[in-house]
């Protein structure tokens, strides 16, 4: 009984407040020594001198999660403040203040190595608990921060309400754990105030929150309101932000392209005005805009902060967006391009479109048929039911809109049922593709061969036929793939797969789209799955050092899912990289061969990237890349930081392509990337670890 009820509504303050991006930075560690209101309270059994930089610290341990409930001995009045000492045990004048009545104790662990040791602090004993209220003091003012929250509960769906000096976050949780990041600003006197507030009852239910912040004030204005990328629904608005520090007066730009903004000066068109409060309207009269704003429109604005007495000024800001909901319905669910809908039990829905009253829905599947359409009969429900829908089967539908006045002509977007042509490769609507893309999908059911349509005008490649310059091609089934090339950077592009069945009908395919981003994409791990058999598991493709002399790496996972899907930079997947360098070996190393690309003095690239994360509890050896040639010496680039192994962040690491080139190597011909820990990349302690590597791309400069 006692067990559940210490599990519930709980907040935990893991044990970690780095300040980083200065010279100096600072690990921060809660301190109970000097504090002795609350020793015999909380069961102190004396200080601990734990000063590790990188390792967040319990220095009280007292009561573990499995032990007896401390009773009515544990309950603490409130405020209870504790000093957080930097990591060579300095007072720097920060405190963490635990403003209400509670319950605590201290617990030494690691959270299924989330972020090490940490402290629980239970604001009250019941089921339905209120918010925890906290507060950081000491910081510097005026200093940007950025809070990482994790919520974790046996339960999924539980979650927590998070908000600090007003700024809040809603943490979801899954019996996996779940993880939300804010970025907050420190007041003018260097204070951070925030409540964590738990939904209900949940035994094993904990939340955590670190914080990191540069530690020097922020000159930039920021968090701007409406958020970046808002949706805002009317045709005026109120701008508004946080000034930056030593900000006497605000040059406000705003205008309709992202280009524009950013390069606006004060003789520019964009330049609006000169502000002494933080905020500026626009649509109306007399300001930017005075007709009102254009619904369907995106709109960008750039704060600079002045203050003349300071040679840097005007400090340029950041580029922020919002948009005007268009007259066109829009936001289709199912999405436009998604794949194995229905076919039963079927509900269209979308979003009216700005000021809609009714909605006249088409449905079919002949594309030309539903684009055309007119005449429908209005609703005013934004949701339909077609009924059962046929199996291998590409629908299209499309929603007018009317708002009293004018009618607005929507989108045909499309799905398709189970069996028909799908899951294209790169995914439907996917953006910062790699310029090296490979296109692939699923065959349809009866399909006995496939005929492919690639180009960059929509409505070209729709209307193309096996005459046109967009016909790619027959493809026999099984081999439900295409290489288009290089690519342009920053393109659009359009394809089709038409499916041929046995009888020699021809079923036209919808269309799917990508865009490409700057860059040629060596691996970024999404591609893997469990299928061993099938020759599609990671390690298949990464070689570890299994039944390899002086390799002691693992990639991936013992069992299913091989590949990591927690602890990613970006998408679903990164790749788990475990190193043992002991008992003999003093190295750890995953090679790769490549395929696509190879020749890596195409597109303009210049620079090899990867983004790698690792662990405090690692042992710190070197992280090297080595590329090779088919014949000759790999060339070796080594990371400059030897304690790489034990950050906890996501890190981007770029190289220079020249100093692969001025080892040797033939950069027009690479055969192959490892990556490794240990004695290749130079001076090496020994140890073991697991880092984690994900988005492997070549990058112009």
């Amino acid at each position: 009984m006692f067990k559940n009820l210490i599990h519930l509504a709980s907040f935990i303050l893991l044990l970690g407040f780095v300040l980083v991006g200065t010279a100096n930075a600072v690990q921060w560690n809660i301190d109970f020594q000097g504090d002795d209101n609350h020793t015999g309270t909380y069961g102190q059994n004396g200080p601990r001198d734990y000063t590790e930089p990188g390792v967040y610290w319990n220095i009280c341990e007292v009561q573990s999660l499995t032990a007896p409930f401390p009773g009515p001995s544990g309950y603490t009045p409130g405020p209870v403040s504790f000093e957080l000492l930097d990591a060579n045990g300095s007072n720097r004048g920060v405190t963490l203040t635990i403003l209400n009545d509670s319950w605590g104790w201290a617990n030494e662990g690691t959270l299924d190595d989330l972020w090490g040791d940490y402290l629980i602090i239970l604001n009250t004993f019941g089921v339905d608990c209120d918010p925890t209220n906290w507060e950081i003091t000491g910081l510097t003012p005026n200093s940007q921060c950025e809070l990482t929250y994790v919520h974790r509960a046996n339960i999924d769906g539980r979650g927590t309400n998070f908000v600090a000096n007003g700024i809040q976050t809603t943490v979801v949780s899954t019996m996996e754990g779940y993880m939300g990041t804010a970025l907050v600003m420190t007041d003018s006197s260097g204070k951070i105030t925030g409540t964590a507030d738990s939904e209900g009852f949940s035994e094993g239910c904990w939340s955590g929150l670190i914080i990191s912040g540069t530690g020097e004030p922020f000159y930039k204005a920021s968090f701007p309101s409406p958020t970046d990328g808002a949706l805002h629904a009317d045709t005026w608005i109120t701008l508004s932000w946080i000034p930056g520090a030593s900000a006497v007066s605000h040059d406000v730009y705003l205008g309709d392209n992202f280009e524009d903004v950013s390069n606006a000066t004060r003789d520019s068109e964009l330049f609006r005005s000169n502000e002494t409060e933080t905020f500026y309207v626009a649509g109306f009269p007399g300001f930017a805009y005075p007709e009102g704003l254009v619904p369907g429109t995106t709109y960008y604005w750039r704060i600079d902060e002045v203050n003349d007495v300071n040679p840097e000024s005007p400090c340029k800001g950041d580029i922020w967006s919002f948009s005007i909901p268009p007259k066109t319905a829009y936001n289709p669910d199912p999405a436009d391009g998604t794949g194995f809908v229905g076919p039963d039990n079927v509900t269209l829905s979308w979003t009216p479109g700005f000021g809609a009253i009714l909605h006249t829905i088409y449905l079919g599947d002949d594309y030309d048929e539903v684009s055309n359409a007119a005449g429908g009969a209005p609703q005013s429900s934004a949701t339909y039911k077609p009924g059962p829908l046929e199996l291998e089967k590409i629908y299209y539908w499309r929603v007018d809109e009317f708002d009293a006045a004018l009618t607005y002509k929507g989108d045909t977007w499309s799905f398709t049922t189970p069996g028909a042509v799908g899951n294209p490769q790169p995914a439907y609507g996917a953006v910062d593709v790699g310029m090296n893309a490979i296109l692939n999908w699923t065959p349809s059911d009866s399909a006995a061969s496939h005929e492919l349509y690639f180009g960059k005008d929509k409505e070209v490649v729709h209307n193309a036929d096996t005459g046109a310059p967009e016909f790619k091609g027959s493809i026999a089934l099984g081999a439900e793939s295409y290489d288009p090339g290089l690519l342009d950077a920053e393109t659009t592009y359009y394809w089709r797969v038409d499916e041929i069945d046995a009888q020699g009908n021809t079923l036209k395919g919808p269309i799917w789209i990508f865009t490409t981003g700057a860059f040629l994409l060596i691996d970024d791990f999404e591609g893997y799955t469990d299928d061993d058999a099938a020759g599609e598991a990671i390690w298949q493709t990464w070689i570890d050092g299994f039944d390899i002399v002086n390799n002691g790496a693992q990639v991936g996972y013992l069992m299913p899912p091989y590949a990591e899907q927690t602890v990613v930079h970006s998408g679903s997947q990164s790749m788990p990289l475990a190193y043992t360098n002991d008992a003999g070996v003093t190295n750890s190393e995953a090679s790769m061969t490549l395929t696509n690309p190879r020749d890596w003095t195409q597109a303009g690239v210049t620079e090899l990237s990867l983004w790698f994360r690792g662990d405090s509890d690692n042992a710190t050896e070197p992280l090297y890349v080595a590329i090779s040639n088919s014949v000759g010496t790999p060339a070796i680039a080594v990371y400059d930081d030897a304690a790489v192994a034990t950050g906890r962040r996501w890190t981007e690491w770029r190289i220079a392509l020249q100093a692969f080139a001025d080892q040797g190597i033939n950069l027009a011909n690479v055969d192959k990337i490892a990556i490794g820990l240990g004695s290749i990349g130079g001076a090496a302690a020994g140890g073991t670890g697991t880092v984690y590597i994900d988005d492997i791309t070549l990058n112009r400069p």
